[in-house]
């Protein structure tokens, strides 16, 4: 019987650490015999699809969280941790709703934070734990404010009733057995629950060095700066059922807890089940036949000199295409796409012939969504839309780089600013990179980082490991070199990390309703540049379509 769950966790796309990759960190879990864990990154879902899914495979029970920063509200400039955790599908919403809400309203020195009233507004459906010492509680009793402590723990029980836990952790960090004791104290006075997590960051305790390097990469800091922020132990990775039961044999209610929180988070994620934008259609018809009539008026202006008779075959195959496309439930795809390439012509906005396998539809060129005709030329509709290999349409199209936020903006106006968005994409630390990355930060000569990273050889896809198979000089240099070695060592353990968030250079996602129905978004520090924040892998899986607004200058 399984007497722990772990309920706060960094993976790799927290961005400012986490070392923990979704599959090995899984993985681990099964292994532990743990039958839920919860990913708690830094204000963001980042990897929360592909997190679900692996849990999902594993038969493991994922807890959606996230951990936020806090406004303090006596003074703007600090912030307190909070870790919110889904109870339900309400829950799930509303963590979505303060994560967008973060990056667009409350984002300070570039950090996203959120507002206490904010999290008054959408406290239902959510657990929140205190946030050990780093929480309002913590840093109260770790200063003396017995008084505040009182406050912000009568308030937070208050907003979250029976949903608050005082969180306490043993990770060998500075002042935590002193706030352990205080806030024990304080719990028994209110008769609030604690809780005991271990604050994970990687998988093993081996990687603390790692992770270390990877925090300095972000801060632009050294290994050995006297001046760098200190906030982790070797101790923050994945520990089994056994040792914290052990860790916490004084307050075993406080592991008690864990399973306890855990039976009642419940978060069911739909996924792989499209949600097509709203288009509108004339009165007294349905989408489908507004589609087929649009398709059938198209075909006879393109072909405005044939005979019925001459029409035929292509008639025959438009029908086949109608039925496949409005069996699949794609109509609204088709009808989206014609409308803001329609536009873009009527504003003479340079827009491609079409390319890829969408110039196999005879739709589309019905539709002047391409200019190809796929009959003429052996095209196959197959290779669009099979219903035998069921995948979201995608149409490639290209427009004049010039004037393509052109096209973008008609897109919002028409469908609601709040309802579309472009796509986020994720940079992971590279091979080149990696290694002057951690030569910087432990300190090593820039000319050393500089030849072993042109030894590197420029191919796309190049891996540290496929460098050494090719490059004898890398190898040679590896041996001869202690310094280059310790180099390797570490960008091996950091390669292919994920470093930043980015924008995809085409897609954008139009939703029905809402964007924050399906995802959370993210956007820069003034608000610009929103994305959603699933990757355009992820986020066909949560429901959104993907159109592709491609830029091109020739």
């Amino acid at each position: 019987m399984t007497t722990f769950v772990h309920l706060r966790l960094h993976t790799e796309y927290s961005l400012i650490d986490g070392l923990l990759r979704i599959k090995p960190m899984m993985a681990r879990v099964a292994e532990l015999g743990m039958p839920a864990v919860a990913i708690t990154d830094h204000h963001n879902f980042f990897g929360l699809v592909k997190a679900y899914k692996a849990a999902s495979a594993l038969g493991i029970k994922l807890i959606v969280g996230a951990d936020l920063h806090v406004v303090d509200p006596m003074d703007e400039e600090r912030h307190h941790e909070l870790c919110l955790l889904a109870q339900n599908e309400t829950g799930y919403r509303h963590l979505m709703l303060l994560l967008s809400r973060a990056y667009q309203q409350g984002q300070y020195l570039g950090r996203p934070r959120v507002r206490l009233d904010w999290i008054q507004d959408h406290a239902e459906g959510l657990i929140a734990l205190s946030g050990g010492r780093q929480g309002d509680i913590g840093q109260a009793l770790l200063h003396g404010r017995e008084t505040d402590a009182h406050a912000a723990l009568g308030r937070w029980m208050d907003w979250f009733p029976a949903r608050f836990y005082l969180e306490i952790q043993r990770t060998g960090r500075a002042d935590e057995e002193d706030y352990l004791h205080r806030v024990v104290a304080l719990a028994g006075e209110y008769q609030c629950p604690v809780v005991a997590t271990n604050d994970v960051r990687f998988l093993a305790s081996e990687e603390f060095e790692a992770h270390e390097a990877r925090v300095c990469i972000g801060d632009g800091r050294t290994l050995d700066d006297p001046r760098r922020l200190r906030a982790y132990s070797d101790q923050q990775y994945l520990r089994s059922a056994d040792e914290m039961v052990a860790l916490f044999a004084d307050i075993p209610e406080a592991i008690e807890n864990t399973i306890e929180i855990a039976r009642r988070c419940s978060v069911s994620m739909t996924l792989g089940q499209p949600f097509l934008p709203n288009f509108p259609v004339p009165e007294g018809e349905t989408i489908e036949q507004f589609l087929s009539r649009l398709s059938h008026e198209g075909l006879v202006r393109r072909f405005p000199d044939w005979t019925q008779a001459q029409l035929a075959s292509y008639c025959d195959r438009l029908d086949f295409e109608l039925a496949t496309i409005n069996q699949m439930g794609f109509p609204g795809y088709f009808l989206v796409v014609m409308d803001f390439i329609r536009w873009a012509k009527e504003h003479e906005i340079p827009v491609g012939p079409g390319r890829g396998s969408g110039a196999g539809s005879l739709v589309a060129y019905a539709l002047g969504i391409t200019d190809l005709d796929p009959i003429a030329y052996g095209l196959l509709f197959e290779r669009f839309l099979n219903p035998d290999r069921v995948s979201m349409p995608d149409f490639d199209v290209d427009f004049c780089m010039e004037r393509r936020d052109e096209v973008i903006e008609y897109v919002a106006q028409t469908y609601g600013r709040q309802a579309v968005s472009q796509i986020i994409t994720f940079g992971t630390m590279a091979a080149k990179a990696v290694v002057r990355d951690v030569a910087r930060v432990q300190g090593k000569p820039y000319g050393l980082a500089d030849r072993m990273s042109k030894l590197i050889p420029f191919e796309v896809g190049m891996t540290l490991a496929k460098a050494l198979e090719q490059e004898e000089q890398l190898v040679q240099l590896l041996e001869e070199d202690s310094s280059a070695q310790e180099i390797w060592d570490m960008a091996v353990q950091l390669e292919g990390v994920t470093r930043n968030a980015g924008k995809h250079a085409g897609g954008v996602v139009i939703a029905p309703s809402e964007l924050t129905d399906f995802s959370p978004v993210y956007c820069d520090e003034e608000g610009g540049g929103l994305v959603t924040q699933y990757d355009k892998n992820d986020v066909e899986e949560a429901g959104l379509v993907k159109f592709d607004f491609l830029g091109l200058r020739t």
